[in-house]
């Protein structure tokens, strides 16, 4: 469904047991909602799954200007609230647990539980010049394509790389499919991200999953992580780089799904109205 909130448009997929409690589903920068393919069946079979395109990503637009990461966390707000969902188990990675990250300081009463992988909470001036060499790529004119490469090798390992060709098509697909601007907007939005000295203002219980090998978001900045928020645990995840749960999705899955299930029986998510336009898939 295509979703019109306050001018921006949000592509989402609302999926499982209407009566289910909900898990929201954030994918990373340079991807879409089809990131999470391979943790749909387990999750369906117990949840009400809400995946969506983060604005300027897939199918959502990009409104004029920069976004922060309180802009991103401010669009799920919203569109939780479009479809009458007032609390949710919320589930990011990389940009989209930094989103989830700033929605459960923001918006706390929203969140249920957390899950935050491969993410971090803060970037430092050191690393302006990464992300202006990403935005600078992006701005060539060849749209997305001087960015796959050097991004599938930053979220594989060379091995899963070498022996999953048919995967790496299918996220070489997804980086290509991202409009620039969208990728640039978001950029600058985690170019800013500093959350460290307010993660312990988070209380929801919070699962922190990271890949061994991630050199994007490295386990250092997930123990960080996991070490500010007093209800967190941490899991690192073996023979995986950035993509966790498309590296390792069984493990990735197996994981989510036991925090998700021990989680499930702490409170009442809430009601869910209707939305207002009927829900794809």
């Amino acid at each position: 469904m295509q979703v019109d909130v306050d001018g921006l448009s949000i592509k989402a997929l609302l999926e499982g047991p209407e009566t289910a409690p909900v898990v929201t589903l954030s994918h990373s920068l340079a991807a879409h909602l089809d990131m999470w393919r391979p943790q749909m069946a387990a999750l369906v079979q117990h949840f009400r799954v809400l995946r969506y395109d983060v604005r300027g990503h897939g199918g959502s637009s990009m409104p004029a200007g920069m976004p922060d990461i309180a802009d991103l966390a401010d669009d799920i707000r919203r569109l939780l609230d479009y479809l009458g969902i007032s609390r949710t188990h919320f589930v990011g990675l990389s940009m989209g647990g930094m989103i989830g990250q700033q929605l459960a300081i923001a918006h706390p009463e929203y969140i249920e539980s957390l899950v935050l992988a491969d993410t971090l909470s803060a970037y430092g001036e050191e690393h302006r010049p990464m992300w202006q060499a990403r935005i600078d790529a992006a701005m060539t004119g060849a749209g997305m394509e001087p960015l796959v490469e050097p991004t599938i090798q930053r979220w594989f390992t060379e091995p899963f790389r070498r022996t999953n060709p048919a995967a790496m098509d299918w996220i070489r697909s997804m980086i290509r499919a991202t409009p620039p601007q969208g990728f640039i907007g978001c950029c600058h939005a985690l170019m800013a991200l500093n959350l460290t000295d307010q993660l312990p203002a988070i209380t929801a219980p919070t699962l922190v999953m990271v890949g061994r090998q991630d050199p994007t978001t490295p386990v250092a900045g997930a123990a960080l992580i996991a070490a500010a928020i007093s209800h967190a645990r941490l899991v690192i995840i073996e023979d995986a780089a950035h993509i966790a749960n498309v590296e390792q999705p069984e493990v990735f899955t197996h994981h989510l799904l036991d925090f998700l299930l021990e989680q499930r029986g702490r409170g009442n998510i809430g009601s869910i109205k209707p939305p207002s336009v009927a829900p794809e898939g």
